[in-house]
């Protein structure tokens, strides 16, 4: 806990955790573009230079988002075979994702950057080394997995604000349920997973075919 002294004498105490849910607030509320250091600092009553008590800058600020939007995932449940443990870990990073506007887009910056979010991949390779695969073709698939959960979630909130702001072209108006390709969102990220955990069943079987021969 740090101590923020104003200019008019006022001392106002925030911890690292009253910052991040503040900067998560405004993320919720107002999107990725308006959240600042200078409007974090104004919602939180002090000067901007106070907040690096705490991040050293907005970019590690973000890395910390990003890890508490996939803390938030829900475990999967035990006793699931790989294809089912695969997709509940999928299902509930798409919905942490989902949780916050603009969570897609932090989650993917913070990996790109290398600054956090590791958890994400860590639990999806997790489900699917139960399939027997050895570790670099896990690490490899929850990769894949990964950038497809992101890169439909990112679509999916993109296209969500900018119908909510009235300027999607066309005539099809575009909610959280019909969001993607024309399809219902939920039913392209299904079948994106189905077409992935399927296509890695079969790379494996052709791979033990060949090693046999």
């Amino acid at each position: 806990m740090s101590n923020f002294t104003e200019s008019n004498g006022k001392t106002l105490r925030h911890t690292r955790a009253d910052v991040l849910a503040a900067a998560m607030k405004i993320l919720d509320e107002l999107g990725l573009p308006d959240l600042t250091m200078r409007r974090l600092a104004a919602t939180l009553e002090v000067q901007p230079s106070a907040l690096y008590w705490h991040f050293a800058n907005k970019q590690t600020l973000l890395a910390c988002i990003a890890d508490e939007i996939i803390d938030r995932a829900k475990g999967i449940g035990v006793g699931l075979d790989w294809k089912a443990a695969t997709r509940a870990e999928a299902e509930s990073l798409r919905n942490a994702l989902l949780a916050f506007r603009d969570g897609a887009e932090v989650v993917s910056s913070t990996l790109a950057l290398g600054l956090g979010a590791n958890q994400a991949q860590a639990r999806l390779t997790k489900a699917l080394t139960g399939g027997g695969f050895d570790a670099a073709t896990a690490e490899t698939a929850a990769a894949a997995i990964l950038h497809l959960i992101l890169g439909q979630v990112w679509h999916e909130q993109q296209r969500i604000q900018a119908d909510s702001l009235g300027v999607v072209s066309g005539t099809a108006a575009v909610t959280p349920e019909h969001a993607a390709l024309g399809l219902p969102s939920n039913q392209a990220f299904e079948l994106g997973i189905a077409l992935l955990l399927e296509g890695l069943e079969q790379l494996a079987h052709t791979r033990n075919n060949l090693g046999t021969v």
